[in-house]
């Protein structure tokens, strides 16, 4: 089972996805900002990250460049997912870390071809 860290503060959206995710197989996890993000990928390695970039305590943008500055997270992909939209946002996200990025509101169908893109070729 492909085990994904959703790392997102909005209640409302945590409830949304995941339950979207979980009933397509997906083991989700869930933090509520960058540091526990962190905290987590580094106990739990997941296969993938989800990451919202507007968190409290330490944004996306900084957790994305920790995690992929640390050897034992770096290899996990991070998939930014934000409600910054403006041009530049996703080039942004990508020089932070993040592997993919995609706009809220999520078209699920293009999320989850997004989500086989980035955890193919990883061996479970």
């Amino acid at each position: 089972m492909i085990k994904i860290l959703y790392v997102e503060d909005n209640e409302d959206n945590v409830y949304m996805l995941s339950q979207r995710l979980k009933k397509q197989g997906f083991d989700v996890s869930i933090a509520s900002d960058g540091l526990e993000g962190i905290e987590m990928a580094r106990r739990d390695k997941p296969d993938l990250i989800l990451m919202d970039l507007g968190l409290p305590s330490l944004d996306g943008w900084k957790a994305a460049r920790h995690l992929k500055q640390a050897p034992d997270t770096r290899s996990i992909p991070i998939l930014a997912l934000s409600a910054h939209t403006m041009p530049g946002d996703r080039e942004r996200a990508l020089a932070a870390g993040c592997d993919e990025y995609d706009a809220k509101p999520v078209i699920f169908e293009k999320l989850l071809a997004k989500i086989d893109a980035l955890v193919r070729d990883r061996s479970f």
